[in-house]
């Protein structure tokens, strides 16, 4: 017998304890997870019992949702009403697979016969095609055995073969078409077009007995039926139109390039949504909700919540005083055309803002071609336009803070000559002026005085011209302050920032700080100005006021729009002060005088700028003209509204003569009159 030796029998015994040993750490792995089990099972009959039963319920009854519900209404400031819905009745077809295209075309001329639809629109081709649908063996013998023939062999398609068909369509065989062939025809048109499975619209707006010959005649009309449809109206006509934006229609829901945008935010690609302007910029609010409907197992609907329209807005726009000034933009519009050298000055920008809200009171764009007016007021936020002297209140700040201007400082207005540049030259002679003269009487060389400082150099005589480049960050950096040179952020979904010269010659720089190079909007125009009244605060510009709840009258406000201060210029109360003081000067006997009535107290300034056409397309300017730009603040101690107005190419130096209009002028008085007799 085999002896075991101690430490031997210490590694047998020890062979149980481990067997023990994992066992109990099984068994407590099992009660764990037997634990969480009955946990589990606990919460789910249990706790959230409710919760998983409704969820069931709801897969086996679905809850859908319907049409897209009216949009809410927008309002000027003062309350009035310039953007509604009203309620349309639309015939509308949707394909059923148990009707043929045979069945589709009998519908069709059925329908035709009990109601008007405008058959004239039918294109020629969609004749050819009812035509096809209703004469098929003879269209098959268009096509040749030899056609058939590449058919089968795959070197032609079946749409090859149906354009062949097409294109031998004679006028002779349409000729058999009377008006009701027609009717029928673009009815029919009507129905297919489009995805086939969505909802075609073959009447909007139906009168009253054929809408009811449709609902009695449903059960014969298979696929037809009829909707209360709605449309967005407009109680003040074409006043601020482009603006306002458009909506998709019901028939067409959310276009191709807006599909991302709207589908990850929940919408339906057969829903009515924002499509431009402040109609997109606002979709969140003027959106209604929808109807839902509870479908029961024996398919009936129940509706179970109602949809109600979206909330209402109130706009900063005064649309009476819109409507004013954009009746004054096409009267002097019209009375300018009549002059001579305006044979490219068609159109005129106007802007009114409270300078202490950023509140846009009346924005207007009008252009006129062929005695015909168009609204071009998007061009205020998206067009920049080289605007000349009127920028020359931040040139002169850019001259304070950098040392290169002393306040009262006199110089002579006479014209530069350098070496290696163009002479530079006021527009007049102005003798010996100081810093508010300067403001008062444009002068240009007061400003090249200036840049040439800022730009580290010195003027003498037939001198070199060379300035450094940093002078151009230094000023357009001042200008952002102003609003210039950079987005204003105006609750409209498009703006420009304007165009940022790229190069930095010395020259560009003199061009630069008199309004000659870079371009600005007129949306960066009236915020400068604004910023000016105010004493160096830039405030946000905006179109929106407030929010309302979609109830019959405005009462329960759910937003307000607060003024917003983007910045402040980074100046000294004197230095804009001082600027101020030219403002005044120029409206009291200075470049503005007769642009507005002094018995508003106004200060402001005026510009006129060169700019180059290209009048026969060919890729190359060959004409210079003229633009014209006023901006202006009233009154001056106290300001209350800022004015913008622009008109370019008013004028040009083809012709003989050099007649230039007064148009900008004559608007400016105008607007600011008009103004002034509402606002009293």
């Amino acid at each position: 017998m085999k002896k075991i030796y101690l430490k031997d029998k210490r590694k047998y015994q020890s062979i149980p304890s481990i067997i023990k040993k994992r066992y109990y750490i099984l068994m407590g792995f099992l009660c764990f997870f037997m634990c969480i089990l009955l946990v589990s099972l606990f919460q789910i009959q249990i706790i959230k019992y409710p919760i998983y039963k409704k969820m069931i319920f709801e897969i086996n009854h679905p809850i859908i949702e319907g049409e897209s519900a009216p949009r809410g209404r927008i309002y000027d400031r003062n309350h009035r009403l310039i953007v509604d819905n009203k309620p349309v009745k639309t015939i509308v077809y949707k394909r059923r697979n148990d009707v043929s295209k045979k069945e589709e075309i009998e519908l069709a001329y059925y329908l035709g016969s009990h109601i008007e639809v405008p058959y004239t629109k039918l294109y020629d081709r969609n004749l050819k095609e009812f035509w096809l649908q209703t004469h098929e063996e003879e269209a098959r013998r268009k096509i040749t055995e030899e056609e058939w023939d590449l058919y089968t062999k795959r070197k032609l398609t079946y749409d090859d073969l149906e354009e062949l068909k097409i294109e031998r369509i004679t006028q002779e065989e349409l000729s058999i078409y009377q008006n009701q062939d027609k009717e029928a025809a673009y009815i029919y048109y009507l129905m297919n077009k489009g995805y086939y499975y969505t909802e075609k619209e073959i009447k909007v707006d139906v009168p009253e007995e054929e809408y009811a010959f449709v609902v009695e005649n449903l059960d014969k009309l298979k696929g037809f039926s009829t909707k209360i449809n709605w449309e967005r109206v407009y109680p003040y006509g074409e006043v601020f139109r482009s603006i306002l934006g458009s909506v998709s229609s019901s028939e067409y829901g959310i276009p191709f390039e807006l599909k991302d945008q709207y589908l990850e935010k929940g919408y339906s690609l057969n829903d009515r949504v924002g499509l431009n302007y402040l109609e997109y910029q606002y979709e969140d609010f003027l959106k209604g909700t929808k109807d839902q409907y509870f479908i029961h197992t024996d398919g009936e609907n129940e509706l179970i919540k109602e949809g109600k329209r979206g909330n209402d807005i109130v706009l900063t726009i005064d649309i009476e005083l819109q409507k004013e000034v954009e009746k004054i933009l096409e009267e002097q519009l019209l009375s300018a055309k009549e002059e001579p050298n305006t044979e490219y000055y068609d159109r005129s920008y106007v802007v009114i803002t409270e300078p202490n809200t950023g509140e846009i009171l009346s924005m207007a764009g009008k252009q006129i071609y062929h005695q015909k007016f168009y609204d071009v007021t998007p061009d205020i936020v998206t067009s920049p336009v080289v605007v000349g002297s009127v920028i020359k209140g931040a040139s002169q700040i850019v001259g304070y803070n950098t040392g290169a201007l002393q306040i009262g400082e006199v110089r002579d207005d006479s014209c530069l000559i350098f070496s290696n540049s163009r002479r530079k030259c006021s527009f007049r002679y102005n003798g010996m002026i100081d810093d508010i003269d300067a403001l008062k009487y444009s002068s240009n060389t007061y400003q090249y005085h200036t840049a040439i400082k800022v730009g580290k150099s010195s003027y003498s005589y037939n001198s070199y011209l060379s300035l450094d480049e940093s002078a151009f960050d230094i000023y357009r950096n001042t200008f952002h302050e102003f609003g210039l040179g950079i987005k204003t952020g105006i609750d409209l979904p498009v703006e420009s920032a304007g165009y940022v010269g790229m190069k930095k010659d010395s020259e560009l720089l003199l061009d630069f700080v008199t309004g000659q190079y870079d371009t600005y909007t007129a949306i960066q125009l009236s915020e400068y100005i604004g910023t000016i009244a105010n004493s160096g605060k830039r405030m946000q510009l905006h179109l929106l006021k407030e929010v309302y709840s979609p109830e019959e009258s405005l009462k329960n406000c759910i937003k307000k729009i607060e003024p917003k201060v983007l910045g402040t210029v980074n100046t000294s109360n004197e230095y804009m002060q001082r600027v101020q003081m030219g403002f005044h000067a120029v409206l009291n006997g200075g470049t503005g005088t007769g642009s507005m009535s002094l018995e508003y107290d106004p200060a402001g300034k005026t510009g006129t700028s060169e700019t180059f056409l290209d009048t026969d397309e060919d890729g190359y300017v060959d004409l210079e003209t003229v633009s014209n730009t006023f901006v202006a603040y009233a009154p001056y101690e106290n300001p209350r509204v800022t004015f913008t107005v622009i008109s370019p190419n008013i004028t040009h130096f083809q012709n003989e003569t050099l007649y230039q209009t007064y148009v900008n002028r004559r608007i400016s008085r105008e607007v600011t009159k008009k103004f002034f007799e509402i606002y009293q």
